[in-house]
């Protein structure tokens, strides 16, 4: 799938995007942890919040059993003022700024508008979750420096030029740019974090040298090639989209509102690529089974095991609405939240604690469900059984 050799043995965890919805990923984590407790994964990458948990996974010092538990009790902890400001007065203030900016008609007194909402808290929150130094996650380099891991990509969309950037803390490091892609190295922060997970419109973007960056996921054509040029030979990809048998069913009657029109964009920004991107990796792999090696021409085969959810998240999110703080419950209400079947836009800002637990279940549920096919996939990463005594 990569014209760059690599070495037996290289697994990767890889970790996209969809807000509250990487509960889901938690989940699985945690069911691999209780299982195959010392699984190591070398190569580590994520995209917004999948960004967030490949961050954690990749600075812990522990083995995997012990930071998929820590990973769990964060998440089981969140609630929506954890990630931005949901009092009244804030809220209020924002949608002022952005009324008075469209109406301003470019004049020079128009009010500077980042976000719908204040992320702050969220900042707050990454920090906590690691230790840091000047904003530097240095968990990684420890990792690193141990052997423990090989390399952590994070990516981000670049506002100014519209290149997708990921950013690579470890072997593979090296500078790399085409057209629509960038490759650099770099010491992974809080901030590179928060880029990532900066959901467009309503989260402000975040400034990485120069230039504004995004959420990763924007653009994202390609979320497995972090790990195959960091030299995957083996990938757990876990995505958060919910494969509808009902394709056919209206979620909506009449006028689509804004709550699903922000749905569809935002399934297809997070959910759908990595789908497609796993076809054509399939179809590599079924193309080089018919060549002999000698016709590789530099690509190599790549296992891959996809984890989805075996529930629709986006419906679930409609169950919890009513829990969520009154001024962001108005606000959601009014784009048409409760006008709709299935509320996919409200599941990436659902951070409500019962809601996260009940996907980390799911999660969990479907990891126990596949647990031989992951063992399959990471048997040459698991520890040697001690011998007997005597």
């Amino acid at each position: 799938m990569i014209e760059t050799p690599a070495q037996p043995g290289d697994l990767a965890i890889v970790l996209t995007g969809g807000g509250a919805r990487a509960a889901y990923q938690v989940g699985v984590l945690r069911a691999l942890g209780r299982h195959l407790p010392e699984l190591r994964f070398p190569i580590i990458t994520g995209v917004s919040a999948g960004g967030v948990n490949a961050t954690f996974l990749a600075a812990h010092p522990g083995s995997l059993a012990e930071a998929a538990d820590q990973l769990c009790d964060i998440w089981r902890s969140l609630s929506v003022d954890d990630i931005f400001r949901v009092d009244l007065p804030s809220l209020s203030r924002n949608l002022v700024r952005w009324a008075t900016h469209l109406v301003a008609g470019g004049s020079s007194v128009a009010p500077d508008v980042h976000g719908l909402v204040d992320t702050a808290p969220l900042h707050a929150t990454l920090a906590r979750l690691a230790a840091t130094v000047d904003e530097e996650i240095i968990g990684i380099s420890r990792n690193l420096e141990r052997g423990r891991l090989k390399g952590l990509a994070i990516t981000t969309l670049n506002y100014s030029t519209g290149q997708t950037v990921t950013w690579v803390q470890g072997a593979g490091s090296a500078s790399l740019t085409d057209r629509q892609r960038r490759t650099l190295p770099a010491r992974i922060t809080v901030d590179h974090i928060m880029a990532s997970s900066a959901l467009p419109v309503f989260f402000p973007a975040v400034r990485l040298g120069d230039s504004w960056h995004g959420d990763g996921g924007v653009r994202l054509s390609a979320p497995l090639s972090p790990a195959l040029r960091l030299g995957a030979t083996r990938i757990l990809a876990v995505s958060p989209q919910y494969l509808c048998a009902e394709a056919e069913r209206p979620k909506a009657t009449g006028y689509p509102p804004l709550a699903q029109i922000f749905s569809e964009l935002l399934n297809a920004i997070f959910l759908d690529v990595l789908e497609q991107d796993v076809e054509r990796l399939e179809q590599t792999n079924q193309l080089l089974a018919n060549l002999p090696p000698a016709q590789w021409e530099g690509l190599r085969p790549v296992d891959i095991l996809l984890f989805r959810p075996s529930e629709d998240l986006g419906a679930l999110a409609a169950t919890y609405e009513p829990r969520l703080p009154k001024a962001f419950r108005y606000l959601t209400r009014s784009l048409g939240t409760r006008e709709t079947t299935n509320p996919d836009f409200l599941s990436y800002l659902m951070f409500q604690p019962d809601y996260l637990e009940h996907l980390m279940e799911i999660g969990e549920r479907d990891t126990e469900a596949r647990i031989d096919e992951v063992r399959r996939l990471v048997e040459p990463d698991l520890p040697e059984p001690l011998a007997e005594a005597g």
